[in-house]
């Protein structure tokens, strides 16, 4: 039996569930499909990252990292420069992701539709 199948992220004590709960925030998703293309520095991935602030990207980075999504590159020169990207793993993530941001883009019309109408019989 493959390993994923002694996983059932229905079960409360399974550990997939702290994973999902990572790949389900809106920022990781962010961050994954902004650092597909190959690295960037942290003022350019928070550029890209609209709306976010340097504190969430900060952490959600050093989440990424420590799941092993996401890697962090220094180099030593003055002023320190840093740059991120994507891990092996990383890119496997960004394979979903994708996806479903370009479900999001292609049907914001609708759920914006969806939630007005809603909205109106409350």
């Amino acid at each position: 039996m493959p390993q994923h199948l002694a996983f059932d992220v229905m079960k409360s004590t399974c550990p997939s569930r702290t994973s999902l709960a990572r790949i389900a925030n809106k920022w990781t998703a962010m961050v994954v499909i902004a650092l597909s293309p190959g690295r960037m520095r942290f003022r350019d991935l928070r550029a890209t990252v609209d709306g976010i602030s340097a504190k969430v990207l900060t952490e959600t980075l050093r989440d990424l990292e420590r799941d092993g999504i996401v890697t962090r590159h220094m180099y030593a020169e003055v002023p320190p420069r840093v740059e991120y990207e994507l891990t092996p793993l990383g890119h496997t993530l960004h394979t979903p992701l994708r996806p479903l941001g370009h479900w999001a883009e292609a049907h914001i019309t609708e759920v914006l539709a969806a939630r007005e109408s809603y909205d109106a019989r409350q």
